[in-house]
């Protein structure tokens, strides 16, 4: 399973959407998640990779193809996977 569908998978079980729905373009206005459910997600995917998004990061995401970046890019760096 790639890094994005394992974030896509996390993001629809706090959103509960169906996770078909969710694209590299969806904000996460678009897929009604709303702050908690944004706190949620980035919190589970940092447990999940062992990485850290610091808020100022994570308020630059426009969209879920945003966050999957910043999410590949800091396990590339060879963070804990």
């Amino acid at each position: 399973m790639t890094i994005e569908e394992q974030v896509k998978d996390i993001l629809a079980r706090i959103t509960r959407v169906d996770k078909s729905i969710i694209t590299r373009e969806s904000t996460f206005k678009e897929i009604k998640a709303d702050s908690l459910d944004v706190v949620q997600a980035l919190v589970a995917v940092e447990e999940t990779f062992g990485i850290e998004i610091p808020d100022e990061e994570a308020q630059k995401f426009e969209n879920f193809g945003d966050f999957v970046s910043y999410v590949e890019n800091k396990v590339g760096q060879g963070q804990k996977v």
